[in-house]
């Protein structure tokens, strides 16, 4: 089959050394996978210079394989160039070129030149790849434009340490390569381990024996804190005490650690949860709302004593920030891709009655809101992070249908989610909270995605802007 080529071009906000530059950083072919893609990592060495090797696994269904590409013909600050040495195509060159277009702004050009594997079976499936290949490269155009645009606005902040708890959960896996592409040092808090962590990027803590190498968060700039145990799943009495354990006792813990240092950071930016205000109904919800102490739920329970665990670094004089998360949307993750198996196949539909608000946020803008708060001194105290357009649940069903195609008939009975999901159904799925971000909008946050379509769409790959 004859060679054939996809091509795009984008207009960036900074240099072309810059924009090559953010390229060389740690994590930033991580930055660049779209959330629908099912890649990972096996190994990476030598950043972009000539020679440099990237090892990936790329699942297909239950299927995966082996992709290795090597980098080739770098002229720093201008281009380089990645080529397959081991995969699936019978040959792949991905050209990445950066021009000056004025003494500020440069022009991004990606070219991918293939031949599908396969002869003749590779060449009908062609137009399947082409656009794969045009999903990828749209998706990656926006994504860095933006990045680059909100890195920007906070230019002169300089570089900053930041530690991150949760660095493996949905949120923290696109936090840290965004702050690590631009130009912040992570430092990862992590938990897993008999043994204190190895290395000046990761810090050992662990609730259950009291230990945490507090030597290592001396003279961090800020702190951000996201661990916490899952709670889509159905509520035993052991999943209960584990979430509120996770949160409430585990972010106290930390907290005292940081209010001991001689160099505490100066901000700390912890997750909450809108699940904090309970069962409003069509109530407007802003910071300013009650949290219901006269009749709570356990939600409202667990995210009133994650919030006042926040006292002893508040008291210590750094700056917290309480980020009220309502569910962040990406395929690789979380509500979104428990939704999308049914509904691709047609069986989806709104949950009880579907009039329950949902307040989201696209899993960008939940990056974004962390940095801005991070970046932002006059912030302190709850910031709802969620979009400023929520929706209830049968628009949010029918939006996510409409952009894959799929009908969206079978509305599933309160309850049928009560028998199969018990208090966390009750609570969680058929609790209404109509949540807007008043103060995160008053500091000045530029949302990417305040629509709930446009949001589906980009992180679903179903645009090409």
């Amino acid at each position: 089959m004859r060679l054939a080529a996809v091509e795009r071009s984008t207009t960036l906000p900074v240099s072309a050394e810059a924009a090559f530059a953010w390229h060389e950083r740690p994590g930033a072919f991580v930055r660049l996978l779209p959330p629908w893609e099912r890649v990972s990592v096996v190994e990476q060495s030598g950043g972009l210079a000539d020679g440099a090797r990237l090892t990936l696994r790329v699942k297909y269904g239950p299927a995966s394989l082996r992709w290795v590409g090597r980098h080739r013909d770098t002229l720093p600050g201008r281009r380089f160039v990645d080529e397959q040495v081991e995969g699936p195509f019978s040959r792949w060159i991905h050209f990445h070129r950066f021009d000056p277009d004025g003494p500020a702004s440069s022009r991004m050009t990606d070219r991918i030149e293939y031949t599908p594997p396969l002869g003749p079976v590779g060449a009908a499936a062609d137009p399947i790849i082409r656009r794969r290949f045009e999903r990828l490269l749209a998706y990656r155009h926006v994504l860095l434009r933006d990045d680059l645009e909100a890195h920007g606005r906070f230019g002169h902040s300089g570089r900053l340490r930041v530690a991150v708890s949760g660095a493996s959960g949905l949120l923290g896996r696109a936090l840290v390569p965004f702050l690590t592409t631009g130009g912040h040092d992570v430092v990862r808090l992590v938990r897993g381990r008999q043994t204190p962590a190895q290395g000046p990027s990761e810090v050992y803590w662990n609730l259950h024996t009291g230990r945490i190498e507090s030597e290592k968060l001396e003279g961090l700039d800020a702190v951000v804190h996201l661990a916490g145990e899952n709670i889509g799943a159905r509520w035993t009495a052991d999943r209960k005490r584990r979430i509120r354990e996770s949160r409430a006792i585990g972010t106290r813990f930390l907290c005292e650690a940081l209010a001991r240092l001689r160099r505490p950071p100066k901000v700390l930016v912890t997750a909450s949860a809108v699940g904090i205000y309970g069962n409003r109904g069509d109530e407007v919800l802003t910071e300013g709302s009650a949290t219901l102490a006269d009749a709570p739920d356990f939600l409202v329970e667990v995210g009133r004593e994650w919030e006042a665990a926040t006292e002893p670094a508040r008291a210590a004089g750094i700056r917290v920030v309480m980020t009220r998360f309502g569910p962040i949307l990406s395929p690789a993750g979380g509500l979104l891709q428990r939704m999308l198996p049914p509904l691709r196949a047609g069986l989806g539909g709104p949950l009880g009655t579907g009039r329950q608000w949902m307040s989201w946020i696209s899993i960008d803008d939940a990056v974004g809101a962390v940095h801005h708060a991070i970046m932002t001194e006059t912030l302190s105290g709850p910031v709802n992070t969620t979009a400023p357009e929520p929706v209830t649940n049968e628009e949010f069903t029918a939006t996510l249908a409409r952009v894959l195609g799929r009908p969206a008939l079978l509305r599933v009975p309160a309850p049928a989610l009560r028998l199969a999901l018990g208090e966390m159904g009750e609570v969680a799925v058929l609790g209404s909270a109509r949540v807007v971000p008043e103060r995160l909008t008053q500091a000045g946050y530029r949302f990417r995605h305040p629509a709930l379509e446009g949001a589906l769409r980009f992180v679903l790959g179903h645009e090409t802007r």
